[in-house]
């Protein structure tokens, strides 16, 4: 597949997208840079710039490109200084951030996901992100305050260690598991409050303890 015809295929792709919602200038020309076919498994890349979430390794999945499209309008990242993601996978979400924000700060906490996505990152010179094998639960305190914090999948509670490496006015955007459902939830903190805004429904894989190698 020729780079033309790539290029279209992202073109479609971010079509698409702003049908189900609009899209900042920032957001769109992430998408348009980033080739998804170079994160979804091998046999897949014909219908990489679909709108499904796609299966990779150890029973995880690469999320849709408008799932992907939404959490990153949601969390206002254009221009910030420090994004952490919880839950690297197959690493497309932190490559369209690192096209967004100066540094993108992922963790995973399965060593051969994290293994394929740092290959994807060197192959696509995404320089500005840095990973971590580790409980993503536990954040990455070293690098704190962030800007924005996301999880890529989805939480019961968010942990106060997580917060705690919030930065003041920060973000942070997670699916939020509960009786009825799962839905994406923006947690805004101002001082030493956190106010909380439910966005819409959705549907992640759950968040896991401990590390696997």
């Amino acid at each position: 597949m020729n780079q033309i015809t790539l290029e279209i295929q992202r073109v479609k792709m971010v079509e698409r997208i702003e049908k189900e919602i609009p899209l900042s200038y920032d957001v769109k020309r992430a998408f348009l840079e980033i080739n998804r076919k170079d994160f979804v498994p091998t046999g897949f890349g014909h219908i990489a710039y679909e709108l499904d979430a796609l299966p990779i390794k150890e029973r995880q999945w690469i999320s849709s490109p408008l799932t992907v499209a939404k959490m990153t309008q949601y969390l206002e990242v254009s221009g910030v200084d420090k994004v952490l993601e919880i839950g690297c996978g197959s690493g497309y979400q932190s490559a369209i951030l690192s096209k967004l924000c100066r540094r993108v700060f992922t963790i995973e906490r399965i060593d051969t996901l994290l293994k394929d996505a740092k290959k994807r990152f060197r192959k696509n010179r995404l320089n500005n992100i840095f990973t971590r094998f580790d409980d993503g639960q536990r954040g990455w305190r070293e690098f704190a305050p962030y800007d924005r914090i996301l999880f890529s999948a989805t939480i019961k509670k968010i942990p106060n260690v997580i917060f705690e490496q919030l930065k003041d006015g920060g973000i942070l955007l997670a699916p939020v598991e509960s009786r009825d459902g799962q839905m994406i939830k923006k947690f805004h903190k101002v001082g030493k409050s956190i106010r909380v805004y439910d966005l819409e429904p959705c549907l992640f894989v759950p968040i896991l303890n401990g590390r696997v190698k």
